[in-house]
Protein backbone atom coordinates (compact mmCIF):
# COMPACT_ATOMS: atom_id res chain seq x y z
CA UNK A 1 0.00 0.00 0.00
CA UNK A 2 1.10 3.64 -0.57
CA UNK A 3 2.67 5.76 2.18
CA UNK A 4 -0.14 8.25 1.79
CA UNK A 5 -2.92 5.39 3.13
CA UNK A 6 -2.49 7.25 6.81
CA UNK A 7 -5.25 5.27 8.35
CA UNK A 8 -6.47 1.56 8.53
CA UNK A 9 -10.60 1.61 9.52
CA UNK A 10 -11.84 -1.30 11.18
CA UNK A 11 -15.07 -0.09 12.94
CA UNK A 12 -18.17 -1.03 11.27
CA UNK A 13 -21.96 -0.20 11.61
CA UNK A 14 -25.09 -1.32 10.85
CA UNK A 15 -27.64 0.91 8.80
CA UNK A 16 -26.44 4.33 7.63
CA UNK A 17 -27.07 7.72 9.72
CA UNK A 18 -25.69 11.35 9.56
CA UNK A 19 -25.86 11.23 13.69
CA UNK A 20 -22.82 8.27 13.74
CA UNK A 21 -19.81 9.59 14.68
CA UNK A 22 -16.87 9.69 11.94
CA UNK A 23 -13.84 7.80 13.00
CA UNK A 24 -11.31 10.31 11.17
CA UNK A 25 -10.96 13.15 9.20
CA UNK A 26 -9.32 13.28 5.88
CA UNK A 27 -8.37 15.85 3.56
CA UNK A 28 -9.65 15.98 0.08
CA UNK A 29 -6.99 14.31 -2.08
CA UNK A 30 -5.67 11.51 0.81
CA UNK A 31 -6.27 8.06 1.13
CA UNK A 32 -7.36 5.66 3.73
CA UNK A 33 -7.63 1.80 4.32
CA UNK A 34 -10.64 -0.09 5.29
CA UNK A 35 -10.64 -3.72 6.80
CA UNK A 36 -14.22 -4.60 5.44
CA UNK A 37 -16.20 -7.60 6.89
CA UNK A 38 -18.07 -10.40 4.84
CA UNK A 39 -21.84 -9.32 4.44
CA UNK A 40 -22.55 -11.89 7.76
CA UNK A 41 -21.08 -9.60 9.82
CA UNK A 42 -18.33 -13.23 10.56
CA UNK A 43 -21.69 -14.97 11.37
CA UNK A 44 -20.64 -17.59 8.67
CA UNK A 45 -17.39 -18.98 8.01
CA UNK A 46 -15.19 -21.45 6.25
CA UNK A 47 -16.61 -24.09 8.70
CA UNK A 48 -20.46 -22.84 7.99
CA UNK A 49 -23.19 -25.38 6.77
CA UNK A 50 -26.81 -24.77 4.92
CA UNK A 51 -27.99 -25.03 8.19
CA UNK A 52 -26.09 -22.11 9.67
CA UNK A 53 -28.13 -19.44 7.40
CA UNK A 54 -31.36 -20.20 9.07
CA UNK A 55 -29.31 -18.32 11.98
CA UNK A 56 -28.35 -15.80 10.57
CA UNK A 57 -29.33 -12.51 12.35
CA UNK A 58 -30.17 -10.13 9.84
CA UNK A 59 -30.09 -7.40 12.04
CA UNK A 60 -26.24 -7.28 11.31
CA UNK A 61 -26.26 -8.30 7.97
CA UNK A 62 -24.25 -6.03 5.51
CA UNK A 63 -21.81 -4.08 8.04
CA UNK A 64 -20.13 -1.00 6.38
CA UNK A 65 -16.91 0.07 7.66
CA UNK A 66 -16.88 3.77 8.62
CA UNK A 67 -17.78 6.68 8.67
CA UNK A 68 -15.20 8.77 7.58
CA UNK A 69 -15.46 12.92 7.31
CA UNK A 70 -13.86 14.39 4.45
CA UNK A 71 -13.02 18.03 5.35
CA UNK A 72 -14.87 20.76 3.18
CA UNK A 73 -17.47 17.94 1.97
CA UNK A 74 -20.77 19.83 1.77
CA UNK A 75 -24.06 19.08 0.59
CA UNK A 76 -24.37 19.90 -3.22
CA UNK A 77 -20.80 18.83 -3.70
CA UNK A 78 -19.54 15.43 -5.41
CA UNK A 79 -17.38 12.85 -3.48
CA UNK A 80 -15.08 11.46 -5.73
CA UNK A 81 -13.65 7.72 -5.19
CA UNK A 82 -10.96 6.02 -6.56
CA UNK A 83 -10.83 2.31 -6.03
CA UNK A 84 -7.04 1.94 -5.36
CA UNK A 85 -6.26 -1.69 -4.30
CA UNK A 86 -7.85 -4.67 -2.95
CA UNK A 87 -6.54 -7.34 -0.49
CA UNK A 88 -9.21 -10.29 -0.67
CA UNK A 89 -9.52 -12.99 2.20
CA UNK A 90 -8.93 -16.34 0.19
CA UNK A 91 -12.31 -17.46 0.94
CA UNK A 92 -15.96 -16.42 0.73
CA UNK A 93 -19.76 -17.67 0.40
CA UNK A 94 -22.76 -17.90 -1.73
CA UNK A 95 -26.10 -18.57 -0.47
CA UNK A 96 -29.48 -18.95 -0.85
CA UNK A 97 -31.55 -17.23 1.93
CA UNK A 98 -35.21 -18.37 1.87
CA UNK A 99 -37.14 -14.90 1.06
CA UNK A 100 -34.67 -13.31 -0.33
CA UNK A 101 -33.62 -13.30 -4.27
CA UNK A 102 -35.27 -12.86 -7.76
CA UNK A 103 -36.43 -16.43 -7.64
CA UNK A 104 -37.80 -16.96 -3.47
CA UNK A 105 -40.98 -18.34 -4.32
CA UNK A 106 -39.02 -21.03 -6.12
CA UNK A 107 -36.25 -21.50 -3.74
CA UNK A 108 -37.36 -22.19 -0.37
CA UNK A 109 -35.21 -23.56 1.19
CA UNK A 110 -31.45 -22.40 2.59
CA UNK A 111 -28.02 -23.78 0.81
CA UNK A 112 -25.11 -22.48 1.06
CA UNK A 113 -21.46 -22.99 -0.93
CA UNK A 114 -18.57 -21.99 1.11
CA UNK A 115 -15.32 -20.66 -1.83
CA UNK A 116 -11.98 -21.20 -1.32
CA UNK A 117 -9.64 -18.85 -3.52
CA UNK A 118 -5.78 -17.58 -4.26
CA UNK A 119 -5.69 -14.55 -2.54
CA UNK A 120 -2.42 -13.68 -4.62
CA UNK A 121 -3.33 -14.70 -7.97
CA UNK A 122 -7.13 -14.50 -8.13
CA UNK A 123 -7.25 -17.40 -10.11
CA UNK A 124 -10.72 -18.92 -11.07
CA UNK A 125 -12.67 -20.86 -8.14
CA UNK A 126 -13.94 -23.64 -8.30
CA UNK A 127 -17.50 -24.21 -8.02
CA UNK A 128 -17.80 -28.25 -6.86
CA UNK A 129 -17.38 -30.34 -9.84
CA UNK A 130 -19.43 -27.95 -12.06
CA UNK A 131 -16.76 -25.32 -12.91
CA UNK A 132 -14.03 -22.50 -12.16
CA UNK A 133 -15.49 -18.61 -11.99
CA UNK A 134 -13.08 -16.17 -12.57
CA UNK A 135 -12.73 -13.47 -10.20
CA UNK A 136 -13.28 -10.00 -10.19
CA UNK A 137 -13.12 -8.63 -6.36
CA UNK A 138 -15.25 -5.04 -6.15
CA UNK A 139 -17.47 -3.68 -3.30
CA UNK A 140 -20.76 -4.50 -3.22
CA UNK A 141 -21.69 -1.26 -0.52
CA UNK A 142 -20.12 2.08 -1.01
CA UNK A 143 -21.82 5.02 -0.53
CA UNK A 144 -22.35 8.39 2.30
CA UNK A 145 -25.12 9.14 4.55
CA UNK A 146 -28.45 10.39 3.50
CA UNK A 147 -29.91 13.47 4.50
CA UNK A 148 -32.49 12.68 6.24
CA UNK A 149 -32.38 11.70 10.02
CA UNK A 150 -32.45 8.52 11.54
CA UNK A 151 -31.17 4.89 10.99
CA UNK A 152 -31.54 4.30 7.30
CA UNK A 153 -31.21 0.03 6.25
CA UNK A 154 -28.13 -0.75 4.47
CA UNK A 155 -29.96 -3.43 2.51
CA UNK A 156 -31.80 -1.03 -0.55
CA UNK A 157 -29.03 0.82 -2.59
CA UNK A 158 -30.16 5.17 -2.49
CA UNK A 159 -29.02 8.17 -4.02
CA UNK A 160 -26.06 8.94 -2.16
CA UNK A 161 -25.16 5.19 -2.84
CA UNK A 162 -25.02 2.20 -0.58
CA UNK A 163 -26.08 -1.30 -1.49
CA UNK A 164 -25.55 -0.84 -5.15
CA UNK A 165 -24.17 -4.53 -6.11
CA UNK A 166 -22.34 -2.91 -9.01
CA UNK A 167 -19.51 -5.61 -10.20
CA UNK A 168 -17.43 -2.65 -11.76
CA UNK A 169 -17.22 -0.89 -9.01
CA UNK A 170 -13.79 -2.25 -9.03
CA UNK A 171 -10.04 -1.90 -9.25
CA UNK A 172 -9.12 1.44 -10.91
CA UNK A 173 -13.21 2.81 -11.19
CA UNK A 174 -13.95 6.47 -10.10
CA UNK A 175 -17.03 6.65 -8.04
CA UNK A 176 -18.84 9.76 -7.89
CA UNK A 177 -21.74 9.94 -5.30
CA UNK A 178 -23.72 13.17 -4.36
CA UNK A 179 -22.91 14.53 -0.65
CA UNK A 180 -25.80 15.66 1.46
CA UNK A 181 -24.49 16.16 4.61
CA UNK A 182 -21.49 18.06 5.92
CA UNK A 183 -18.10 15.58 5.83
CA UNK A 184 -20.31 13.66 3.15
CA UNK A 185 -19.80 10.77 6.00
CA UNK A 186 -18.53 7.61 3.92
CA UNK A 187 -18.37 4.22 4.60
CA UNK A 188 -17.68 0.95 2.69
CA UNK A 189 -18.88 -2.93 2.79
CA UNK A 190 -19.94 -6.21 1.12
CA UNK A 191 -16.90 -7.04 -0.67
CA UNK A 192 -17.30 -9.87 -3.30
CA UNK A 193 -14.92 -11.58 -5.07
CA UNK A 194 -17.26 -12.13 -8.07
CA UNK A 195 -20.87 -11.10 -8.91
CA UNK A 196 -22.78 -11.04 -12.33
CA UNK A 197 -24.43 -8.16 -12.88
CA UNK A 198 -28.02 -8.79 -11.26
CA UNK A 199 -26.53 -10.55 -8.30
CA UNK A 200 -30.21 -12.97 -8.85
CA UNK A 201 -29.69 -15.44 -5.76
CA UNK A 202 -29.38 -12.23 -3.53
CA UNK A 203 -25.53 -13.47 -3.19
CA UNK A 204 -22.27 -13.02 -4.74
CA UNK A 205 -19.07 -14.36 -3.67
CA UNK A 206 -18.87 -12.73 0.02
CA UNK A 207 -15.82 -12.36 1.03
CA UNK A 208 -13.63 -9.91 3.32
CA UNK A 209 -11.06 -7.94 2.12
CA UNK A 210 -8.65 -4.81 2.80
CA UNK A 211 -9.82 -1.87 0.75
CA UNK A 212 -7.63 0.81 -0.31
CA UNK A 213 -9.70 4.28 -1.57
CA UNK A 214 -8.79 7.94 -2.24
CA UNK A 215 -11.14 10.59 -2.07
CA UNK A 216 -11.89 14.25 -3.42
CA UNK A 217 -14.14 17.13 -3.85
CA UNK A 218 -15.92 18.56 -6.78
CA UNK A 219 -17.69 21.36 -5.04
CA UNK A 220 -21.37 22.18 -6.07
CA UNK A 221 -21.83 20.69 -8.91
CA UNK A 222 -25.31 18.98 -8.96
CA UNK A 223 -25.49 15.58 -9.32
CA UNK A 224 -28.82 13.16 -8.71
CA UNK A 225 -27.49 9.70 -8.40
CA UNK A 226 -24.18 7.83 -8.71
CA UNK A 227 -22.22 7.78 -11.61
CA UNK A 228 -18.98 6.14 -11.92
CA UNK A 229 -16.32 5.69 -14.90
CA UNK A 230 -13.90 2.62 -15.54
CA UNK A 231 -10.81 2.46 -16.92
CA UNK A 232 -10.85 -0.35 -19.32
CA UNK A 233 -12.87 -3.74 -20.28
CA UNK A 234 -15.60 -4.92 -17.91
CA UNK A 235 -16.01 -8.09 -19.06
CA UNK A 236 -12.80 -9.20 -20.54
CA UNK A 237 -12.04 -11.89 -17.97
CA UNK A 238 -15.51 -13.52 -19.11
CA UNK A 239 -15.59 -13.15 -23.07
CA UNK A 240 -13.37 -15.78 -23.89
CA UNK A 241 -15.65 -18.92 -25.10
CA UNK A 242 -18.70 -16.36 -25.61
CA UNK A 243 -21.86 -16.89 -23.86
CA UNK A 244 -25.18 -19.07 -23.32
CA UNK A 245 -28.04 -16.45 -23.47
CA UNK A 246 -31.55 -17.19 -22.89
CA UNK A 247 -34.37 -14.53 -22.53
CA UNK A 248 -37.76 -13.49 -21.11
CA UNK A 249 -40.37 -11.66 -23.16
CA UNK A 250 -43.05 -9.67 -21.79
CA UNK A 251 -44.39 -6.66 -20.34
CA UNK A 252 -43.15 -6.65 -16.77
CA UNK A 253 -39.32 -6.73 -16.82
CA UNK A 254 -39.12 -7.92 -13.31
CA UNK A 255 -41.44 -11.20 -14.77
CA UNK A 256 -39.26 -11.30 -17.81
CA UNK A 257 -36.14 -11.07 -16.16
CA UNK A 258 -36.83 -14.40 -14.03
CA UNK A 259 -38.33 -15.79 -16.39
CA UNK A 260 -34.75 -15.76 -18.29
CA UNK A 261 -33.02 -16.94 -15.14
CA UNK A 262 -35.74 -19.93 -14.78
CA UNK A 263 -34.47 -21.19 -18.35
CA UNK A 264 -31.22 -20.53 -18.00
CA UNK A 265 -31.14 -23.12 -14.59
CA UNK A 266 -33.00 -25.44 -16.72
CA UNK A 267 -30.79 -25.36 -19.18
CA UNK A 268 -27.30 -25.62 -17.16
CA UNK A 269 -29.75 -29.22 -15.51
CA UNK A 270 -30.32 -30.70 -18.29
CA UNK A 271 -26.63 -30.05 -20.18
CA UNK A 272 -24.35 -30.89 -17.52
CA UNK A 273 -26.62 -32.53 -15.11
CA UNK A 274 -26.50 -29.82 -12.67
CA UNK A 275 -28.75 -29.02 -9.70
CA UNK A 276 -31.86 -26.39 -9.93
CA UNK A 277 -30.33 -24.70 -6.54
CA UNK A 278 -26.45 -25.06 -7.58
CA UNK A 279 -27.09 -23.21 -11.14
CA UNK A 280 -29.13 -20.78 -9.19
CA UNK A 281 -25.88 -19.55 -6.76
CA UNK A 282 -23.94 -20.00 -9.97
CA UNK A 283 -25.80 -17.89 -12.00
CA UNK A 284 -26.00 -15.24 -9.16
CA UNK A 285 -21.86 -15.59 -9.55
CA UNK A 286 -21.33 -15.43 -13.25
CA UNK A 287 -24.17 -14.80 -15.47
CA UNK A 288 -25.34 -11.35 -16.15
CA UNK A 289 -28.95 -9.51 -16.70
CA UNK A 290 -29.22 -7.61 -19.40
CA UNK A 291 -32.54 -5.61 -20.89
CA UNK A 292 -32.15 -5.92 -24.77
CA UNK A 293 -35.12 -3.80 -25.80
CA UNK A 294 -37.12 -1.73 -24.02
CA UNK A 295 -38.66 0.56 -26.72
CA UNK A 296 -40.77 -1.89 -28.28
CA UNK A 297 -44.35 -1.84 -26.20
CA UNK A 298 -45.93 -3.77 -25.16
CA UNK A 299 -43.66 -6.55 -24.60
CA UNK A 300 -39.65 -5.98 -23.23
CA UNK A 301 -36.92 -8.52 -23.40
CA UNK A 302 -34.30 -9.25 -20.95
CA UNK A 303 -31.69 -11.41 -21.44
CA UNK A 304 -29.28 -13.91 -19.02
CA UNK A 305 -25.83 -14.70 -20.23
CA UNK A 306 -24.10 -17.66 -18.89
CA UNK A 307 -20.17 -17.35 -19.33
CA UNK A 308 -19.32 -20.46 -21.11
CA UNK A 309 -15.79 -20.11 -20.03
CA UNK A 310 -16.83 -21.24 -16.13
CA UNK A 311 -17.78 -24.66 -17.73
CA UNK A 312 -15.08 -25.27 -20.39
Amino acid sequence: MAASHRHTIHRHHFGWDRSIAPLVHIAPGESLEFDVADASAGQLSPASLAGDIARLDFSKVNPVTGPIFIDGAQPGDILKVTLLSFLPSGWGWTANIPGFGLLADDFREPALHVWSYDSATLSPAAFGRWGNVPLKPFTGTIGVAPAEPGLHSVVPPRRVGGNMDVRDICLGTELFLPVEVAGALFSVGDTHAAQGDGEVCGTAIESPMRVALNFDLIKQEPLAFPRFRTHGPVTHHLDAQGYEVTTGIGPDLMQAAAASVRSMIDLLGRRHGMPAIDAYMLCSVCGDLRISEIVDVPNWIVSFYFPRIVLD
